[in-house]
């Protein structure tokens, strides 16, 4: 039976392998992106730039808490959770929140922040059962989940106009519905969840090598949660406009990292499996062949990006000046795909691997990346306001080559992740540990 949740990777064509894993994943994450996407689609285009800029100032920021959330453990999350819905509106203001934004930025950041826990609860089953191979059932729940999202949205926007109170408390049900979904399914079905009586004691073996891996990946999107934070206080001094332009900007990147995401994730199982079998060859040809899939997207995104950048733009608003300012910026940011491609596929490898280090130094280039760049950029006066797009775009390729070295140094080459195992269920509880990441945006 635990053979059909289990995907051994360690045989068979490595390109097959990615791909086949990889695309469930990717069709998951677009529509993980469709909470966020359908959400500034309809606050833009029913209720106006200023909403969209309101939901986009509190997206750094509930990223910031989710990532405490799901570092810090549940208990210490619940609290996190609190304290973003009491101090909602002294953050936003404190972050240079425009003034005309601020009370809907206020209102969608607190129904969110309530609703954390049930999007960590979401991340953390599908990420389980991912790292036991099963990429699709979390997919078919997100499917569902996201579709119960898109009619909410239409229906709490339009019919009953409850503005930016409707689309956060549709993408809080729905996750709420996925993750209860994911949850009975894999008590139901997959033997890795149920437990028995002799395994309800406390392992520190195991428990240190959690700690291990997972502290690691919490501070590393913490980190990388403060420097989204830090761009978006700069973000938020140029007013709405250019808040909203962010925003619309940052969710057509968010799509186009997915399948980055997937194919990163997908090389981090693949690599785990190999590593634990003694394959390096293996987890090296997959990583080639997959710098080629990053590379061959990245130039489709780039014409995608120049060519029809206008009209999907009008997607999400009908202000001229805010598509115009959308426009340019996507075709700044596109020239730095490839760098971002890197990224995600570098670190897939090197969690896969156990690389632990890794994760500070990637965490640590962002932040600096993010904050240096952002906050000197827009000083210069031909760059002005534009410095914000270009300090992502720099932060990408700063972090894309320190990831490449990280790589190139060959230490993931010689970290034992995981003592010998007596039988194949303590080796995929093992791997389950090194996918349990926060997912996030760049």
């Amino acid at each position: 039976m635990a053979g059909t949740f289990v995907k051994d990777m360690t045989r068979g064509n490595e390109f097959s392998l990615l791909i086949g894993f990889a695309v469930p994943m990717l069709i998951g994450n677009i529509f993980q992106q469709v909470y966020n996407m359908v959400d500034s689609i309809v606050v833009g285009k029913y209720v106006g730039a200023d909403a969209l800029a309101a939901v986009g100032s509190t997206g750094s920021l509930n990223f910031l808490f989710f990532s405490l959330c799901i570092g810090l453990t549940g208990g210490i999350g619940i609290l996190m959770s609190m304290l973003g819905m009491i101090f909602a509106r002294p953050i936003l203001t404190w972050l240079n929140t425009p003034a005309n934004i601020l009370d809907d930025a206020t209102v969608y950041m607190r129904i969110a922040c309530a609703g954390i826990l049930a999007v960590a609860a979401y991340n953390c089953i599908s990420s389980i059962l991912r790292a036991l191979g099963d990429s699709k059932t979390p997919l078919i729940f997100l499917i569902v989940a996201s579709l119960i999202n898109v009619g909410l949205d239409l229906l709490l926007v339009i019919k009953f106009s409850l503005g930016v109170r409707g689309v956060a408390y549709a993408t809080i049900i729905s996750q709420l519905l996925s993750a209860l979904g994911s949850l009975t399914f894999a008590l139901i079905k997959n033997p890795f969840f149920k437990i028995n009586r002799e395994e309800m004691h406390f392992d520190k073996t195991i428990a240190l090598k959690c700690c291990r891996l997972g502290i690691p990946l919490a501070a590393q999107s913490s980190m990388i949660a403060v420097s989204c934070v830090a761009l978006q206080s700069v973000v938020n001094k140029f007013g709405s406009t250019v808040v909203a332009a962010f925003t619309a900007t940052s969710r057509i990147e968010q799509l186009v990292q997915q399948p980055f995401n997937s194919l990163g994730m997908a090389l981090s199982t693949f690599t785990g499996q190999n590593i634990g079998a003694g394959k390096l060859d293996r987890v090296k040809r997959a990583f080639g062949r997959s710098v080629i899939l990053v590379g061959c997207f990245s130039l489709f995104m780039l014409f995608i990006s120049y060519t029809f950048g206008n009209p999907i733009m009008h997607v999400f608003v009908s202000e001229p000046d805010v598509i115009t300012f959308g426009t340019q910026a996507l075709r700044i940011t596109s020239w730095f795909y490839f760098a971002l491609g890197m990224i995600y596929i570098v670190r897939g490898l090197l969690n896969g691997a156990g690389d632990a280090v890794y994760s500070m130094i990637n965490g640590g280039v962002e932040v600096a990346g993010r904050i240096i760049f952002s906050n000197t950029l827009v000083l210069i006066p031909a760059v002005g306001k534009w410095g914000v797009w270009l300090a992502t775009a720099l932060t990408w390729f700063i972090t894309g080559i320190v990831s490449l070295i990280r790589y190139r140094q060959g230490k993931w080459k010689t970290i034992k992740l995981v003592d010998k195992v007596r039988d194949k269920k303590e080796e995929s509880e093992q791997g389950t540990l090194k996918e349990i990441e926060v997912s996030h945006s760049y």
